[in-house]
């Protein structure tokens, strides 16, 4: 597949009135924030840890002078000084879970998901589509990345791609490491969706967006919509949000 490049536009101011949710300010959010912080949203930050030094390559909202500090007070900070005016800035500092999930979803006109783990990522999915909230994934490990758009009306969605949780131990970025830029990439091209949706276009729906740091190889895949899915199949099991589903629901990046 062959992508071009959009035209030139200013995103200021663009999104005035939209309440975008940001799930995790690590690398993926910092990345998303710092290319949304002139387009006028108001921005639900959830997230409930601090700056560490060995996270700094990818989370670009931060230097050293703010390790050890707490990652939302930090992250205020860092967009104030861009000029995104503090009553834009609503902090949620929990971890998104079970508890507080379908209420956060639905307090937004737009979720970006930048979670480290499956769980989160699952959970994320299941009240958006619950809430009938349109939802922007992303994840990043290694060379690799992936960016994936869910209209609210969920067809296709995340467990079309996954069905659900993956058993044993699955490597994150703590464990695998990853690259910086693709970090940065995935999380620039996660605003690129917000803008294209909260505008009105049309941001890929149903296109799994893959970046390939190894070959410098950007690619798109059209994913098809099971008819058997859990969450938006033709007889869904999932319903609700029930806390047994998902395990170690954190939300870092």
């Amino acid at each position: 597949m062959t992508f071009t490049s959009p035209p030139s536009r200013s995103s200021r101011g663009v999104l005035a009135g939209k309440r975008v949710l940001v799930i995790g300010v690590g690398g993926l959010g910092s990345a998303a924030l710092l290319a949304l912080a002139d387009s006028g949203a108001h921005f639900v930050l959830c997230d409930d840890d601090q700056v560490e030094l060995h996270n700094l390559h990818r989370q670009t909202l931060f230097d050293e002078s703010a390790v050890g500090a707490d990652k939302l007070d930090s992250t205020v900070r860092a967009l104030t000084r861009r000029g995104v005016a503090p009553s834009n800035l609503e902090l949620v500092r929990s971890r998104f879970l079970p508890e507080n999930a379908r209420e956060l979803a639905r307090s937004a006109d737009l979720v970006l998901e930048g979670a480290d783990n499956f769980a989160t990522k699952f959970l994320a999915a299941d009240a958006c589509w619950l809430e009938r909230r349109p939802i922007v994934h992303a994840a990043a490990v290694r060379f690799e990345g992936t960016v994936w758009c869910v209209t609210a009306a969920g067809r296709p969605c995340y467990r079309c791609l996954f069905e659900d949780i993956p058993g044993g131990a699955q490597q994150g970025c703590s464990d695998a490491g990853v690259l910086g830029p693709v970090v940065a990439l995935c999380g620039a091209l996660q605003a690129e969706r917000a803008l294209e949706l909260l505008s009105g276009e049309d941001p890929g729906y149903g296109e799994l967006v893959s970046f390939d740091g190894r070959r410098n190889r950007l690619r798109g895949v059209r994913i098809a919509p099971r008819a058997d899915c859990p969450l938006c199949g033709e007889a869904p099991r999932i319903t609700d949000i029930v806390e047994s589903r998902y395990t170690a629901a954190v939300c870092a990046a």
